[in-house]
């Protein structure tokens, strides 16, 4: 799709924080619109770009020759002027242990559709014509340094248990690899992701997860003594077992800057899944980060959702680009779910339905841009 026109948006309506930008910068590349956002994380207590959201505009501009004015650290307003995607090799280094995850959900869209050939317009002139042809149907590549386990990101392991699983759905195909895990606050975390092309994006529609399949619980740890791991295990596996829930356990040790332990527990059902984690923090006992882990699934458990609340947000873009309706349910409407559907309606004319009160249960219709694919 391309249409014309700048798009204005402001940071601090909704839920005010980062996705804004996040989900602004992916629309502009895929759309080729121009962005001026203002009031740029308006909600949060140190209002303005962070170091990763600096590098998700900078390698916005990069990946697609285009140009962003301002992107420094606490500017609050950005002007960004897409260019034409270029699939390729690209290395990203954030400099802290901000989001590698969020850096790649920006990026990854954008890339995958420009290497399946689907363009806003036509190709730059190339005098090799097998140069240009490499660049369609050709996969991109990153090399992302940073955090890769954070609080209020995805984690790492949450990217390849189930926000790549669902990608893999839409038929948008990607292989990550984790180099070494970056816990706050040290980070220095690498993950290394090859992002295949796409020409079409597949509707979903999941209403009915059907029965519970498996339950796992894995703990990552890097640089701690591996019996703190051992102990959140055995809580979490005690406390699922309470609930008549049983699971298979694993412990994985990475290699790591600082030392930093989170437990996943991921549940598969016939027809969803859900994902869910938690970070220890110095201080805080192995049993209580577990318990906050297994309390957030129980909770999902009590609901019908066929999606966890966080995926229920991050499918949003992807489904908007979709060929056809998709249908879901999620445990809770979030701000989150809410802000990103607004952003997507600024960009796209598209229809997203979202039937449920803040915090409850609820249910998304998405009518997907089909005219965006433009070959």
């Amino acid at each position: 799709m391309h249409t014309d026109g700048i798009v204005v948006i402001d940071g601090s309506e909704g839920e005010g924080g980062g996705q804004i930008l996040r989900t602004s910068l992916t629309l502009s590349l895929i759309t080729g619109r121009p962005l001026r956002m203002i009031n740029i994380r308006a909600n949060r207590t140190k209002p303005g770009l962070r170091p990763q959201h600096v590098q998700c505009a900078r390698a916005s501009a990069e990946i697609s020759g285009g140009k962003c004015e301002n992107a420094a650290r606490g500017a609050t307003e950005i002007e960004f002027t897409p260019g034409e995607i270029r699939p390729g090799d690209y290395s990203f280094q954030i400099g802290t242990a901000g989001s590698t995850s969020l850096l790649l959900q920006t990026l990854l869209l954008p890339l995958a559709l420009a290497g399946g050939g689907v363009s806003r317009r036509a190709c730059p002139p190339c005098n090799d014509a097998q140069q240009t042809a490499r660049r369609v149907n050709s996969p991109a590549n990153l090399r992302l340094s940073g955090g890769t386990h954070n609080a209020w990101a995805p984690v790492f392991d949450y990217l390849k248990l189930q926000y790549f699983p669902f990608l893999e759905k839409l038929g948008i195909g990607t292989k990550a690899r984790l180099l070494q895990a970056g816990f706050y606050p040290k980070g220095g975390g690498q993950i290394k992701v090859e992002v295949e092309p796409v020409t079409k994006i597949s509707p979903l529609t999941l209403v009915e997860r059907g029965e519970l399949k498996t339950i796992s619980v894995l703990t990552v740890i890097g640089n701690l003594n591996l019996e703190i791991a051992q102990r959140m295990n055995r809580r979490a596996l005690k406390l699922l077992g309470r609930a008549g829930l049983d699971a298979a356990d694993e412990i994985l040790p990475v290699p790591s800057i600082g030392p930093g332990v989170c437990i996943i527990i991921p549940a598969e059902f016939e027809n969803g899944r859900a994902c869910y984690s938690a970070l220890g923090e110095r201080g805080k006992p192995a049993e209580k980060v577990a318990s906050e882990a297994v309390d957030k699934l129980l909770a999902f458990l009590e609901t019908d959702a066929v999606v966890d609340e966080y995926l229920a947000d991050q499918l949003l873009v992807p489904l908007a680009l979709a060929d056809g309706e998709s249908h879901f349910t999620t445990p809770r409407v979030t701000n989150h779910l809410l802000t990103n559907a607004a952003t997507i309606r600024k960009f796209l004319p598209v229809t997203i339905e979202i039937d449920g009160v803040h915090s409850l249960p609820g249910s998304v219709r998405i009518t997907g841009a089909r005219s965006f694919q433009e070959k």
